[in-house]
């Protein structure tokens, strides 16, 4: 009986009784390499997405090393401004959806841009100290000249040729029915009352009026015979064109003049 339980024993499988370290490694194994396969596999797909997507068949600008701006844009460095935005817009057509090659050559653009703008600046601060030093070397005579000429706010300027220019229209309008005597006389009053409220001397503007409207009236009356009648209307006469050079005289003289 007991020999029988003995030999059944061996063949008995009960719950509580540990399974074989076999068994085990067995086990272990499997369990413990699947979650590693997926990883890996997961890996993969991940890598090969953000390579698919980077790029693609888009063509890459093959100059975005170069440092020099000109060459990059493919243009001369005497190139007018005019073949550099050609040369931009091509580029950026030719290589649009890649934004590496398009940051590169908007920003060898925007180089050119900026050396263009200093080099614009410094021309107009040369032309200044130029002219500064021009008048400087002048003659006395030119500089005692220069000494009675102001420059006026710009307003200024364009209120008073409209004033000018409105009393020649006028001029022009009424040439058939008179002479602009009366128009000559206002805009004589008008030059005069500038002046005054520049000098704040009644007697100098009077003077400085008088003569620019005698000096316009001469030159207008040498002038005047030396244009072709063809250019002319045939209701203006002498006096209407000398009038307008001497409008001229005027608009010169009470803006300008100190």
């Amino acid at each position: 009986m007991s020999s029988s339980l003995l030999l059944s024993g061996s063949t008995v499988s009960s719950s509580f009784i540990a399974p074989s370290k076999p068994s085990l490694v067995r086990n272990s194994s499997k369990t413990s390499l699947l979650p590693f396969r997926n990883v890996s596999r997961s890996f993969k797909t991940v890598k090969c997405t953000v390579d698919s997507s980077y790029g693609g068949n888009v063509p890459t600008f093959p100059r975005t090393r170069v440092w020099d701006p000109y060459k990059r844009l493919g243009v001369s460095p005497y190139a007018s401004e005019e073949e550099i935005w050609a040369s931009r817009n091509f580029l950026l057509q030719q290589y649009a959806g890649h934004e590496r090659s398009e940051e590169s050559i908007e920003g060898a653009f925007e180089k050119l841009l900026m050396s263009s703008f200093i080099r614009r600046k410094k021309t107009k601060i040369n032309l200044k100290s130029k002219l500064k030093k021009k008048v400087e070397e002048s003659p006395p005579w030119l500089k005692a000249l220069l000494d009675f000429v102001e420059m006026p706010p710009m307003d200024t300027i364009f209120r008073r040729l409209f004033l000018f220019a409105f009393m020649g229209g006028w001029s022009i309008m009424n040439s058939a029915e008179g002479g602009p005597a009366f128009q000559v006389a206002v805009s004589l009053a008008a030059c005069v009352y500038f002046l005054n409220e520049k000098t704040k001397s009644l007697g100098r503007a009077c003077l400085i009026g008088i003569g620019a409207l005698v000096a316009g009236w001469f030159c207008g009356s040498l002038i005047i015979p030396m244009i072709p009648t063809f250019l002319i209307q045939p209701t203006w006469t002498l006096e209407l064109l000398t009038s307008l050079v001497a409008y001229v005289f005027l608009f010169l003289s009470c803006t300008f003049l100190k």
